[in-house]
């Protein structure tokens, strides 16, 4: 201490780490730390400034901002995420890294973030801002400027992007990355570039920046005048839809809108990010909409003169590539907390929290409902998809496992609170449309970004963040090949996760969307050459991964047939460390269709008989779709 006590003199690394450990977010009245720990990967470029600071807050207090091992810097990000869409995004991990490879490694967990709205806190080092030894180890040096080093590769993938050249520069850089990481509008990754040589730099600070510092997440609410107009073009719907996307959770709304859609009689379809709004039995409940949609949520869609979008950015998918709203008078009532969404598909914008809109439009709305005969095409729909969902679950395939049968028994498994794990591949559009969710956070598929290696990562910190929850990680033999190694940090930590590796030697998702295109599902399994042809059309490889699970730590029980693989989940659920389950499935044998549209090019012109007729289905789905103008 110096100057009276007005000031404490630490390191740049030691008062960022005595900063984050004093930050709280606060939603209706609930304070909790934001920041629950942070992951941390150590080379020359953070081990003496934020790694030492770490330790040296590990000595004082290890509660305050706890220090986690990753093996990966990505991995790191998505576990970070993970917990952070669990816990609604009021707390989230900081993830350092050292300069280099290991900052670099950071940009597709940023992109994830961001693209899905999820707040994480990126502090990767860099080089150094004197300047006295460069080049340094891992520095990129770009002729044009000594301003630029490899983390300028995160500015386009982050909401907030700083690097801090001096130590004053922190305080107002620390305070904006918190604006920043708690406003559910503008949310995303914060990027922090710190350079090596300021991290470990003394400067002496106003202890008013340590001060316990509570950040209000609001719930915004309608603008009078909007909501005036909203409630009278709903009034004026006689085929109303409602689409629940992800702020509906986030908002902590699914209650508010069971009871809107009891009252009002309006159908609830949901998009990835928002399936679980409802429960699956909700009697206005007609599942998933759009490219992976069933065919009772996109049969209303086409028939629907207002759409009532809340929470939802209205991706392609959701939207079938703009073909799924196909009444030519269709009109949208956007509730978003981020006007950007909200004034999508030329809507009527309402600007405001997800709960509180609701909220105001059910009572303004007090009274009215749609006709009786709309309220039963929604039920007549919604159970013959059931019915379908009844027969994918018990679906066979000529050999191995059916991925439904597969889905299935994990669905079962999940009982009423298990979390269900998922990302890229064709587990997402088929868990969209098949999953039957009881929970708001039953369902955790990552769609934003479809990122293969999300799963276990994921996986991790969402079980960090609901210790009291079964967590089940869903993940293809692509995936897993991909991002495999937070096993271990899952081990290390004695957090116990069940994960299911479903082995279809490919990538069966691209496969069948090869197929779809004209391309004859080429380079889309994994084989050895054939020595005659050149092509990977060969034998299946002789890979193991259920052997590499167990290297890394992990349990293992193999499944061969659809009755020891619910033996096998039971199994994993009652043990106390992380179990993976490997069985292996058909990668020919589809789920059921709704069917819908997603706008994939395909080659205008080909001497391949199969892309031409590919070319032609295509042309024909292009003229359906809409501009919503």
């Amino acid at each position: 201490m110096s100057d009276g006590a007005s000031t404490v003199r630490l390191t740049v690394g030691q008062a960022l780490v005595r900063f984050l450990a004093a930050q709280w977010s606060e939603r209706d009245g609930v304070e909790q730390r934001f920041f629950a720990g942070c992951f941390g990967i150590f080379g020359h470029g953070n081990v003496a400034g934020v790694g030492q600071a770490l330790a040296q807050a590990a000595h004082a207090d290890p509660d305050e901002l706890p220090y986690y091992q990753s093996r990966n810097e990505q991995a790191m990000v998505h576990a970070a995420v993970g917990f952070s869409r669990l816990r609604d995004r009021l707390q989230t991990f900081a993830c350092t890294t050292s300069i280099g490879p290991g900052a670099t490694n950071l940009v597709t967990g940023a992109a994830l973030a961001t693209i899905n709205r999820i707040p994480v806190l990126l502090l990767p080092g860099d080089i150094f801002a004197t300047r006295v030894a460069n080049p340094v180890l891992q520095e990129l040096e770009d002729p044009r400027s000594y301003d630029v080093s490899v983390n300028d590769t995160l500015r386009p993938v982050s909401r907030y992007w700083d690097r801090i050249n001096r130590p004053e520069q922190l305080v107002p850089a620390a305070l904006a990355a918190m604006r920043v990481l708690t406003d559910p509008a503008e949310t995303g990754a914060v990027t922090l570039a710190l350079p090596q040589d300021v991290q470990a730099e003394a400067h002496d600070w106003p202890v008013e920046f340590f001060a316990r510092r509570v950040w209000h997440v609001a719930r915004p609410v309608p603008e009078p005048a909007a909501l005036d107009r909203a409630v009278e073009l709903i009034r004026s719907a006689r085929k109303p839809l409602l689409v629940a996307g992800g702020g509906v959770i986030y908002s902590g709304a699914p209650d508010v809108l069971a009871d809107f859609a009891a009252r009002t009689g309006v159908p609830v379809a949901e998009t990835q990010a928002g399936k679980g709004s409802l429960t699956w039995d909700h009697p206005a409940a007609v599942g998933a909409i759009g490219a992976t949609g069933t065919t009772a949520a996109n049969e209303l869609a086409a028939q629907a003169d207002v759409v009532i979008g809340v929470g939802t950015r209205y991706s392609d998918f959701t939207t079938a590539s703009r073909s799924v709203f196909a009444n030519p008078d269709v009109k949208f009532v956007n509730v978003n907390v981020a006007s950007f969404d909200a004034a999508k598909h030329a809507g009527l914008a309402l600007v405001a929290d997800a709960k509180a809109a609701l909220t105001a439009l059910s009572e303004r709305l007090a009274g009215w409902q749609v006709d009786q005969d709309y309220r039963a095409r929604t039920a007549e729909l919604a159970g013959d998809w059931q019915r379908v969902v009844d027969g994918a679950y018990a679906a066979t395939a000529p050999t191995n496992l059916a991925q439904t049968a597969v889905l299935g028994a994990v669905n079962e498994a999940a009982g009423e609170r298990g979390v269900v794990i998922n990302a890229a591949g064709s587990m997402p559009g088929e868990l969209h449309k098949l999953f039957r969710a009881r929970d708001p956070k039953q369902y955790h598929v990552e769609y934003g970004y479809s990122c293969m290696g999300y799963e276990i990562a994921a996986g991790l910190g969402v079980r960090m963040a609901a210790p009291d929850r079964e967590v089940i990680v869903l993940v293809g033999d692509g995936s897993y090949l991909m991002l495999a190694q937070e096993i271990v940090t899952a081990v290390q930590e004695n957090v116990k996760l069940t994960i299911v590796l479903v082995q279809n030697h490919g990538y069966a998702s691209i496969g069948s969307l090869s197929e779809s295109v004209g391309s004859e599902r080429f380079a889309t399994s994994y084989r050895y050459r054939n020595p005659k042809t050149g092509a990977l059309d060969g034998d299946v490889l002789p890979v193991d991964l259920a052997a590499n699970a167990a290297s890394l730590g992990a349990d293992v029980i193999r499944a061969g047939s659809l009755d020891e693989l619910r033996s096998a989940l039971a199994k994993a659920r009652e043990a106390t460390r992380t179990t993976l389950v490997h069985v292996e499935t058909d990668p020919l044998t589809g789920a059921p269709d709704s069917p819908a549209w997603w706008d994939v090019p395909v080659a205008e012109v080909s001497t391949l008989e199969a892309t031409q007729r590919a070319r032609a289905e295509y042309e024909k789905n292009k003229a359906s779709q809409r501009g919503y103008l």
